[in-house]
């Protein structure tokens, strides 16, 4: 990590646009706390990636709230949604210091611009939608890019991926149950049946509609489930016999329930649902 600060430290000074990629759903859990004072200075754009699986209010909230710091945009990089967008601000950022070369005789200056972000975010399908190939490594588990690489994205443009090691700190515990309900924390190395069950109290007490519909949960099993001391627990159980994850005996398997319960999640089964909303 120290090592890769240092590199990173290193490259930005070659670098003349930086693009911070978050997580829609969780742009403060997604965020690495020493971004923001290594890139200080440089011109800043903060994407807000997989806005399709978020709440849409909240991510125009989220977009008004960063503006304050550097230009944000909402994209999805595995439906290309923002794109294009992005490769025109980057243009509009540079155009007075391009203006500015070509007086001094500098023509065709490649403009230079890094990408950072912790692992899991979408740095690699955000490169492959971008130069419109797959020139990344793309994987589904967290930290799949391991060294840094050049890619041209434009005409007059080149991009520098880093790996993705740069992990925040933990300060509390919601940012680290964020990042593991999202699939940023790889799921063997927590209990995923207690993730799970933070999870399903979160969106149960936010709007257990959403539970109740996706499960086909009725009105007198609700009621039971309420009325029970462990209502959360409860639910797991319901919906465990609802999906037929049940051990040998009928007793409900917890970690194929956690399985299904994440899985449904981080596919938006639920519906768009964002974890975290600014402070204003």
């Amino acid at each position: 990590m120290a090592k890769t600060k240092r590199q990173i430290l290193e490259d930005l000074k070659l670098i003349d646009v930086v693009i911070e990629l978050l997580d829609s759903r969780i742009p403060i859990s997604s965020r690495n706390p020493d971004i923001g004072q290594m890139t200080k200075g440089k011109k800043k754009i903060i994407l807000l990636n997989k806005c399709d699986l978020a709440d849409e209010k909240t991510s125009q909230a989220w977009i008004k709230f960063l503006q304050k710091e550097a230009i944000t945009l909402a994209i999805d990089a595995n439906s290309g949604k923002g794109i294009e967008q992005v490769l025109r601000t980057i243009d509009e950022m540079m155009q007075e210091e391009l203006e500015r070369q070509k007086q001094k005789g500098r023509v065709n200056k490649t403009i230079r611009v890094m990408i950072l972000g912790i692992p899991n975010v979408g740095k690699s399908s955000f490169i492959n939608r971008i130069t419109k190939k797959n020139s990344m490594e793309v994987g589904n588990k967290p930290g799949v890019t391991k060294k840094k690489q050049w890619v041209r994205i434009g005409k007059n443009q080149e991009l520098l991926d880093t790996p993705g090691v740069l992990w925040p700190k933990f300060e509390s515990e919601e940012v680290a149950l964020n990042l593991a309900f999202t699939g940023t924390i790889k799921d063997d190395i927590f209990d995923r049946v207690e993730v799970t069950y933070e999870l399903l109290k979160r969106l149960y007490v936010d709007d257990k509609t959403k539970i109740l519909e996706r499960y086909k949960i009725m009105e007198k099993e609700a009621e039971e489930i309420e009325a029970r001391e462990n209502n959360i627990y409860e639910c797991m159980q319901v919906i465990g016999k609802k999906c037929g994850a049940i051990k040998q005996g009928g007793i409900v398997d917890d970690e194929k329930v956690a399985r299904i319960i994440l899985e449904d999640f981080r596919n938006c089964k639920f519906g768009k649902i964002s974890l975290e909303k600014p402070r204003c």
